[in-house]
């Protein structure tokens, strides 16, 4: 299978339509948590056309531990994949000393602990995980600059970013004329489209590939689930049960009629809406089976809705309403 390519942001780096989320692989209680269920997810992705993986260094039971499954499962094939991987969430990965997470000394330490684990000299799109409040953006773009310049990484991108902050690193790095982030991760979909208020026009305006995650809400999207239930050994029925319970069944249940009346699955439906919008590179989707990979996979390039398709889901999943506008 061959996947179409998109661009991601105004860069010259192209990913599949569909991504793989590898926040599973090493994940206790997965198929994923060893490296044969990690291999066979990988395999099945690579058979399908997806050749964007994106992971972060603190994934795993373990930190660490997807990284380091996924080097063991790529050897021999680093070429075939765009591989990226994030850096700066809150979680203790071992490293000997204190440091702001978006400082040159930090990245510097992360990003060659990321090489080691990925089994890799390079880093397509490495990621600030988070916003760091301790350290100058400019900072964090001069170390990420010289990344690019080392040749160990090819372009850097953000995750979970506000507007604001998006606009404040895009004014920094074109005053300074330095490189610049060419790809923003956020939470995104049907279900969570309060990125549309400020991330998503910040995203157009500065050219950025917007890079959603959690695309599918947990599965509910995928069409798996009822509101009598879903699979027992899911994650939100075994786990999070209360994502189940506090769903809009209403709006899913007239969102499952729509998909019937054009022949189509709300996971296809799903990919599709998020991939009309032309600031979105890849919809990156985990899956600890290679099932999910081949749907996510045939999903991405299904089907895409028109004008009028598009207006119809807007008002079966409204924006909410914006918690800090005056009433």
């Amino acid at each position: 299978m061959v996947l179409s390519q998109r661009r991601v942001g105004a860069s010259g780096l192209l990913v599949s339509s569909t991504g793989l989320g590898c926040n599973n692989f090493g994940r206790a209680g997965t198929a994923t948590e060893s490296l044969a269920g990690t291999r066979v997810v990988i395999d099945a992705a690579l058979a399908s056309g997806i050749t964007f993986f994106d992971t972060a260094d603190m994934y795993g039971a373990v930190a660490g531990a997807s990284e380091t499954l996924m080097g063991e499962a790529l050897e021999g094939r680093r070429d075939r994949v765009v591989l990226a991987t994030k850096f700066g969430q809150e979680r203790d990965m071992g490293y000997a000393f204190p440091a702001a997470r978006g400082s040159r000394r930090y990245i510097r330490r992360a990003l060659e602990e990321s090489l080691r684990r990925l089994r890799t000299d390079w880093i397509d799109l490495y990621q600030l995980h988070l916003p760091d409040p301790e350290t100058p953006i400019e900072e964090t773009t001069d170390a990420l600059d010289e990344l690019v310049r080392d040749g160990k990484i090819r372009y850097y991108g953000h995750s979970n970013f506000t507007g604001w902050q998006i606009a404040e690193a895009e004014f920094t790095t074109k005053t300074r004329s330095t490189g610049r982030f060419v790809s923003a991760q956020n939470h995104y979909s049907l279900l969570a489209r309060a990125a549309e208020r400020e991330v998503l026009p910040a995203v157009e305006r500065y050219q950025l590939g917007l890079l959603p995650y959690f695309p599918l809400h947990n599965g509910l999207l995928t069409g798996k689930f009822t509101r009598d239930g879903g699979p027992a050994a899911s994650r939100i029925m075994s786990a999070r049960r209360h994502v189940w319970e506090n769903a809009p069944w209403d709006a899913l249940d007239a969102f499952r009629g729509f998909c019937d009346e054009r022949s189509i699955s709300m996971l296809q439906a799903s990919f599709g809406w998020l991939l009309s919008h032309s600031a979105v590179s890849s919809v990156i989707a985990g899956a600890t089976s290679a099932e999910q990979v081949v749907a996510n996979a045939e999903a991405g390039d299904a089907w895409r809705p028109d004008a009028e398709e598009l207006a119809i889901i807007d008002a079966l999943f409204p924006l909410p309403a914006d918690p800090g506008a005056p009433v």
